[in-house]
């Protein structure tokens, strides 16, 4: 079936030519008169409440014209418009793949109040009828998965869904891995002031048994929920601890069937409602990475801040996707933010990328990013199935601030690694809790840090001293924001979403396949039929696996 999704080469472009060339002398922050006060005014962009300011970034104004050019060359806001659209982007041309739509931004596609753009409008009706009609029932399911979800919230809430001692649970243990784990765990934390009160919800992740027996030994099981998330319901990981959990609950004379709910595709093993009290569903055109505003976070983050946050929630995520339509590639915000990765990494070669949440709301947000990224666009092939030819997706790591500063800003500072970085900060606090301390408020302290650090980046320090020199010249940028709530968030969220997702169509690389944590996959699942049958006949045919399980203490030596 033919694709209305391209698949241009970049390389050829005159602006990939032209950033090719600028690379070799890149603007210089240290440079007398670099750094001014109208440059920090005048680079800056804006939407859903959120400022970038990149003025401490090494580009200039012919830079910042060519990295444009590469936008509207590579036609970056048309493709992210037929990817919301429902084009078919999660492929490889001329090569066996998921060959899928890519359809999270359907999810949070749910409010009459926010009209989509005309750029969305026309690509809906230039797209094949099945791609269109594939995302029209998507965006279906989507409103009947949050009906569904309301009303058991609902029920919850009224007591209508109780224990058998006709008691309200208070708890929620959500067990899962990677996409089904690190979103809506990173979310939770940071809507600490808009949880419900008299509810928390614990995550599991780690097969690891400690970790389910460390979270489930200090609860009521009486009063608790478990959820467990497996699209297609055979999770190695996640089976193992729901096995381990219903034990817990079995020991504790509870029946787990009136305290498992779950997660999972439509037909899945455990799309099943004699073993869960309620069954979500999640679908293959939603990768785990990107499925936070679907049922994957919706029924956790649904039970800790109730319906009406989570919805607030993904009307911030929505009011962003609209944003990243913006035909402007310099007013585009996470388009922008883009295409200043992009001339980091692939033109300046900036191999890792530093993510500084001031905010300790945003403590596990990072870690989020980390698989977002790094597993959406640490890719070797181009979607034509060719090597790329340029380096494409960063390592990205991080830690909130100010305890970061404490801990690696020696080396962002001083070493001769350069580690670009971006600081998310928020001019109020959370909790409202700010006091004041010497003349400033504590939230006053945390953004002169942020400032500081940016500008320490950027210019340096020359000194005598050869131990106090900073060499500078080290881009960052900063996203601002007044208030860290379920809308920002929300709001920040797609904006990391949509900045990987136009990053990957900068690079033309599938940033919707996983075949690295695939491959992981089928080799544990072989070491572990090794552990099952070490004599038979697949185990002897692979003698460095045994050796491998022999070495790590897993087999005797059968020598």
């Amino acid at each position: 079936m033919p694709t209305s999704f391209p698949a241009p080469d970049p390389t050829p472009m005159d602006s990939f030519q032209t950033l090719t060339r600028l690379a070799q002398h890149p603007f210089d922050l240290t440079a007398p008169g670099a750094l001014t006060a109208q440059r920090v005014l005048d680079l800056q962009a804006q939407a859903c409440g959120f400022q970038l300011l990149y003025g401490t970034q090494r580009v200039n104004q012919e830079t910042l014209a060519a990295l444009a050019g590469l936008a509207k060359e590579t036609q970056a806001v048309e493709r992210m418009a037929q990817l919301m659209a429902g084009a078919r982007a999660n492929r490889i041309e001329g090569w066996p793949s998921e060959d899928r739509q890519v359809l999270h931004h359907a999810t949070r596609d749910l409010f009459s109040d926010m009209p989509e753009p005309p750029l969305l409008t026309r690509v809906r009706e230039r797209l094949a009828p099945a791609e269109a009609d594939a995302a029209r029932a998507a965006r279906e399911e989507a409103v009947k998965q949050m009906e569904h979800l309301r009303v058991f919230l609902d029920d919850v809430m009224m007591g209508r869904i109780t224990n058998n001692r006709g008691e309200t649970f208070t708890d929620l243990v959500n067990v899962g891995i990677g996409g089904s784990d690190l979103g809506p765990r990173a979310v939770y934390m940071a809507v600490g002031p808009h949880r419900l009160r008299g509810r928390q919800v614990h995550y599991v992740s780690n097969l690891d048994s400690d970790d389910m027996s460390r979270h489930l030994a200090g609860l009521n099981l009486s009063r608790t929920l478990v959820n467990v998330v497996s699209k297609s319901g055979t999770t190695l990981e996640t089976l193992t601890n729901e096995t381990l959990a219903r034990r817990f609950f079995r020991e504790a004379g509870l029946d787990p069937a009136q305290h498992f709910i779950c997660v999972t595709g439509q037909g899945s093993p455990m799309d099943n409602p004699a073993a869960y009290r309620a069954c979500f569903h999640m679908f293959d055109y939603i990768g785990g990475r990107y499925s936070v505003t679907s049922m994957v976070g919706g029924v956790s983050l649904g039970f800790a801040m109730g319906y009406a946050g989570f919805v607030e929630f993904l009307r911030g995520a929505r009011a962003m996707d609209l944003a990243s339509l913006e035909p402007d590639p310099l007013n585009n915000l996470p388009l922008l933010a883009a295409l200043l990765g992009v001339w980091n990494r692939s033109f300046l070669g900036h191999e890792t990328l530093a993510v500084l949440p001031y905010s300790q709301g945003l403590l596990r947000f990072v870690a989020h990013l980390q698989q977002l990224d790094m597993e959406s666009n640490g890719k070797g092939v181009t979607r034509l199935g060719q090597e790329a030819p340029y380096p494409t997706g960063p390592v990205v790591w991080g830690e909130p601030g100010t305890n970061g500063q404490h801990a690696f800003y020696q080396l962002l500072h001083q070493s001769k690694t350069v580690v670009p970085c971006e600081f998310i900060a928020f001019r109020r606090c959370q909790w409202n809790a700010d006091i004041e301390v010497e003349g400033t408020t504590s939230q006053q302290k945390v953004l002169a840090n942020v400032l500081a650090h940016a500008m320490a980046l950027a210019l340096g320090q020359t000194h005598e001293n050869p131990n106090k020199r900073f060499p500078g010249n080290r881009p960052s940028w900063l996203m601002v924001h007044d208030r860290l709530t379920p809308y920002s968030l929300g709001s920040l969220l797609a904006f990391y979403e949509n900045k990987v997702a136009f990053q990957g169509l900068l690079w033309n690389i599938n940033s919707f396949d996983q075949e690295g944590v695939q491959l992981g996959k089928v080799l544990a699942q072989r070491f572990l039929s090794h552990l099952q049958n070490p004599t038979g006949a697949q185990a002897k045919a692979d003698p460095l696996g045994l050796a491998m399980l022999q070495a790590a203490g897993m087999l005797e030596d059968s020598t």
